[in-house]
This record gives structure tokens, C-alpha cells and sequence, in this order.
């Protein structure tokens, strides 16, 4: 009995299902964000860090008293109307007291002294216009804070002779609030008052 005959098989190869069409999406594809400007000269580029106080502002939102503004370059409230004495003022009243006290022939040196102690100031400190100040009262120091000041302070700035008198004149020079030894002693600050502004101050 014969068979059916059998179909050649097909010797080419088989070709792959078209594909499928994809439907165009309707949201439009997302544009690069244009490139930031660089800031001016001037703008965001200093910009303080969170929580640090703008300039020409106490820190932390205090309100300087009134009577009162915040001296950046040294961190305290001062008396609107007066400055931190530079230092190159400081060390000029250290240099002035020697002829001064060289001409009032060392007594009228020191009776000056007890004289003005009692207004926060020294001979020299009196002809350059400065005065001391106590910035943890608010108030000009007495005269047994000056005379702390000038008796205890300079027999320890003498102690060691140039050793003492180089490390006051560094802490004056390096410190925030220009302190020299005496003034970390009686806990004061140098202020320039041209004006005499804390004259009538207690």
C-alpha cells in the first residue's frame, strides 16, 4: 500500500514576527533645566551659614540695649558713640606714659594717676582719648578696679621682666577684644572715646 507523499520542508529560514507598534506617549519628553548664571560679583558668594547672624546683626537675634550697638570685630555691646581701641593706639599710650611720667618726675605721675583711675583711665589713656570698660557690668571700671588693673596687673606684667610684658603685647595684638595681661586681670576692654561720650557714665 503506498503512502502519501511527503511536502519538501521549506530550506529557508523562518522569518521573525513584525513588531508591534507602539502608540505615541502623550506626556512631551523632559527638557534639560538650563544651566545656572554664575552670581555676581558681590551676591551668594558669602553667604552665611544657617543659623549665623547677618552682618550689622546681634547673634542669635539679640537686641543690643538701648544706648547700645553690637561691634562686630570684637563680639561685644558697646556705647554707640565710642570704639575698641586699635592696637596701634594701645601701644602708643604705652610708649606716651614714659615721657609723661618722666616730666611729672614720676610723683605727678602717680597722683595723676589716683586722680583719673576713679573715671576708668590712665594718664596716657586720658591725652590719647580712651578709656576702660567692663563689658560684663556695662559700666566704666571704678577705682579699685583700676587700680587692680595698674598695681596687681603691672606687678605680674613685671614678674618675668620682657618675657611678661611680650606675652601681654601678643595677647593684645592676637586677642578678639585687644585685651593686654592687665586688662584679662581686671576684666577690662580699651575703648577710644574722642567725644567723651562715657564721661558722664557710672
Amino acid at each position: 500500500m503506498s503512502q502519501p507523499p511527503v511536502p519538501p520542508e521549506d530550506d529557508s529560514p523562518s522569518q521573525p514576527p513584525p513588531p508591534r507598534a507602539v502608540p505615541p506617549s502623550s506626556t512631551p519628553p523632559r527638557q534639560p533645566p538650563p544651566p545656572r548664571a554664575p552670581p555676581q560679583y558681590g551676591q551668594g558668594q558669602y553667604a552665611p551659614s544657617p543659623g549665623q547672624p547677618q552682618y550689622g546683626q546681634t547673634p542669635y537675634g539679640a537686641v543690643a540695649p538701648p544706648g547700645m550697638y553690637f561691634d562686630q570685630a570684637s563680639g561685644l555691646s558697646l556705647p554707640v558713640g565710642v570704639e575698641l581701641a586699635s592696637s596701634g593706639r594701645r601701644i602708643g599710650a604705652y610708649f606716651l606714659s614714659i615721657p609723661l611720667y618722666i616730666v611729672t618726675l614720676g610723683i605727678g605721675y602717680a597722683i595723676w594717676g589716683l586722680i583719673v583711675w576713679g573715671r576708668g583711665q590712665t594718664p596716657a589713656l586720658q591725652v590719647l582719648g580712651m578709656r576702660c570698660w567692663r563689658p560684663e557690668t556695662g559700666r566704666v571700671p571704678g577705682w579699685w578696679w583700676m587700680a587692680l588693673r595698674e598695681i596687681a596687673g603691672g606687678l605680674i606684667e613685671g614678674l618675668l621682666g620682657p618675657i611678661t610684658l611680650v606675652v601681654s603685647l601678643v595677647l593684645m595684638l592676637t586677642g578678639r577684644e585687644r585685651k593686654a595681661l592687665h586688662d584679662h586681670i581686671a576684666g577690662t576692654v580699651v575703648l577710644r572715646d574722642p567725644n567723651k561720650v562715657l564721661a558722664g557714665r557710672p
